[in-house]
C-alpha cells in the first residue's frame, strides 16, 4: 500500500507535493537534495525555524522576501544585525514577523560563525547522519523525529542555537538529504545520491 499520487506528468509524489505547483517544483528539484555549504544550510535551518507552527507552503511563498530581509542568509551579515535591523525585520510584512524567531535567527548566525573554529556548521550537522534511513511507503510511516534529530537538537542548543527542537531538526535533515524520507514509490526516492533507492 502506498500513498503516492500520480501526477498528470505520470510521476509519483506524496500528496503534499502533488497539487500546489510551487510545492511540486520544490519537491522535484530541492527537497531532500544534499546541502553542504554553510550559507545554504544556515538558510534552511533558519527557514525551518520560521516554519515552526506554520505550513511549509507559507514559508516557501515568502522565501524571496526572507532572502531579501536576511541579506541572502549570509551568516556574517546576519550575525552583525543590530536593533535597527531587528526593528526593520519586525516591520517587514513580507516575512513572518515573530520576535522570538527573528532574534533566534540572529543568534543562530552568531553561533554559525563561532562554529567555524570547530569545523563549521555543515560538518557539525552532517555528523548526525544516521547509519540507515527510513523507508516509508505511506505518509503515516514518515517519522517526525529520530534519535539523531534529538541528538542534533541537543548539540546545537549546547553551542548557542535556538528554535532547533527535535521535530524542526528532523525536518531539516529531511530537506537537506541527511535522511531520505521520500516514499518508496516516489519518483524522487534515492535521488539525493546520499542513500540508495533500494535496500
Amino acid at each position: 500500500m502506498s500513498d503516492v499520487v500520480i501526477g498528470d506528468d505520470g510521476l509519483a509524489r506524496p500528496a503534499w507535493a502533488a497539487v500546489d505547483p510551487l510545492m511540486r517544483e520544490y519537491y522535484d528539484t530541492e527537497w531532500g537534495m544534499p546541502v553542504r555549504d554553510e550559507r545554504g544550510l544556515f538558510e534552511r535551518l533558519s527557514l525551518e525555524a520560521f516554519q515552526s507552527g506554520l505550513s511549509w507552503a507559507t514559508i516557501l511563498r515568502k522565501r524571496p522576501a526572507f532572502r531579501a530581509a536576511f541579506r541572502d542568509f549570509d551568516p556574517d551579515v546576519v550575525a552583525a544585525f543590530d536593533d535597527d535591523d531587528r526593528a526593520r525585520l519586525l516591520a517587514d510584512a513580507g516575512i513572518v514577523r515573530n520576535r522570538l524567531k527573528v532574534d533566534a535567527t540572529v543568534a543562530n548566525a552568531r553561533a554559525t560563525v563561532a562554529l567555524r573554529d570547530a569545523g563549521g556548521l555543515v560538518d557539525f550537522v552532517w555528523s548526525f547522519r544516521p547509519a540507515e534511513t527510513p523507508r516509508p511507503a505511506t505518509a503515516a510511516e514518515v517519522p517526525t523525529t529520530s534519535p539523531e534529530s534529538v541528538a542534533l537538537s541537543r548539540a546545537l542548543k549546547s553551542v548557542g542555537f535556538r528554535f532547533v527542537g527535535p521535530t524542526t531538526m528532523h525536518a531539516l535533515m529531511e530537506a537537506t538529504g541527511i535522511v531520505d524520507t521520500h516514499l518508496v514509490d516516489s519518483h524522487r526516492r534515492g535521488s539525493s545520491g546520499v542513500w540508495a533507492a533500494t535496500p
